[in-house]
């Protein structure tokens, strides 16, 4: 038996730019090239029953940069004077 639970991001509308759905903390960003792209999958995921999220591109932007944080080497550590040392180069 499949337990359906609400999505977490539902309804939110920010403009016509990719959106985001988010379900058990899972996600699928959805970046169509048209409009007319954007408009059919909206609307099937509004037919399907499926509540969706816009995005503005600093939002797209910020997952990506989020994405490659995480994804860093976090196993190297830097001494502050190391680190200003570079901030001040």
């Amino acid at each position: 038996m499949i337990q359906r639970h609400a999505p977490i991001a539902q309804n939110l509308k920010v403009g016509k730019v990719p959106f985001l759905y988010i379900w058990n903390m899972k996600a699928i960003l959805v970046a169509p090239k048209s409009d007319n792209g954007f408009k059919f999958v909206a609307d099937l995921f509004k037919k399907l029953g499926i509540g969706t999220s816009t995005l503005t591109k600093e939002e797209i932007e910020d997952l990506g940069m989020l994405k490659l944080m995480n994804n860093a080497d976090k196993s190297k550590r830097a001494s502050r004077t190391e680190i200003m040392k570079k901030l001040t180069a």
